[in-house]
C-alpha cells in the first residue's frame, strides 16, 4: 500500500476483524430477535402487538441508513458498530421465529405438555425451540453475509473499525484515493468481501 505494508497480510488480518464483528452482531441479533419472536407468538395479545409494531418501525428504515444513524449517535468504534448491526438485523430473526411459532404453539405435543403441568418457559425452551431452530440457523447464515457488507460500509465511511485497525472496509477506504495509481489496494479487500458474502449465501442456500 502507500506505506509499503504487505496488502495480503492486511487482508488476512482484516478478515478476523470484519468476520468477528459480523459473527458477534448476528449472534446477538439471533438471540434477541428469536427470543422476542418466540415470546410474542407464544403469549400473543398485547405483547405480540407491541413487539410486532416495534419491529415494523425498525423495518421501515433502510438498513444501512439506520446503522449509520445509530453509530452516528453513539460514535464510531467496534462496540458501537456491533450494537448498530445487532439492532438493524434483530427484526429479521423476530419474524423468522414468530411465524413458525404461531403454527407450532397449537400442535398436540404443546397441548400435551400443558396438560401435564409444564410452564410456559419449559414449553418454550424444551419443546418449541428445538423444532424452530432450523429456519433460525438458515437465517443466521444468510444474515452474516449482509452483516459483512454493513460492517464494510460503516468502516468505509469511517464509522466502524478505527482507521488504524485493518479491516476490509478501512482498507477499501484507504485505497480509494489511489484507484488510478494503485488499484490493487482496493481491489483485493473488495474481492475478499465478495467471496465471503458469496460463501455465506451459498451456505444458507445449502
Amino acid at each position: 500500500d502507500r506505506f509499503g505494508r504487505d496488502l495480503l497480510t492486511r487482508v488476512i488480518y482484516g478478515a478476523r476483524v470484519s468476520l468477528g464483528i459480523a459473527f458477534a452482531s448476528v449472534t446477538m441479533a439471533m438471540i434477541v430477535g428469536s427470543l422476542l419472536g418466540l415470546f410474542a407468538a407464544y403469549f400473543g395479545g398485547g405483547w405480540d402487538t407491541a413487539l410486532g409494531r416495534g419491529m415494523d418501525v425498525l423495518f421501515s428504515f433502510p438498513l444501512l441508513l439506520l446503522a449509520i444513524a445509530i453509530v452516528g449517535m453513539l460514535g464510531p468504534g467496534i462496540p458501537n458498530a456491533i450494537l448498530a448491526i445487532t439492532i438493524v438485523y434483530t427484526p429479521f430473526f423476530f419474524r423468522v421465529a414468530r411465524g413458525p411459532m404461531l403454527a407450532e404453539r397449537e400442535k398436540e405435543y404443546v397441548q400435551a405438555a400443558r396438560a401435564i403441568g409444564a410452564g410456559g418457559g419449559r414449553i418454550l425452551w424444551k419443546h418449541l425451540l428445538p423444532n424452530l431452530l432450523s429456519p433460525i440457523v438458515v437465517q443466521a447464515s444468510v444474515t452474516i453475509a449482509y452483516a459483512i457488507l454493513t460492517e464494510a460500509s460503516l468502516s468505509y465511511l469511517g464509522l466502524g473499525t478505527p482507521l488504524l485497525t485493518p479491516s476490509w472496509g478501512t482498507t477499501l477506504n484507504e485505497g480509494r484515493t489511489y484507484l488510478q495509481l494503485a488499484p490493487w489496494i482496493s481491489i483485493f479487500p473488495g474481492i475478499a468481501i465478495m467471496l465471503a458474502v458469496l460463501a455465506f449465501n451459498l451456505l444458507g442456500d445449502g
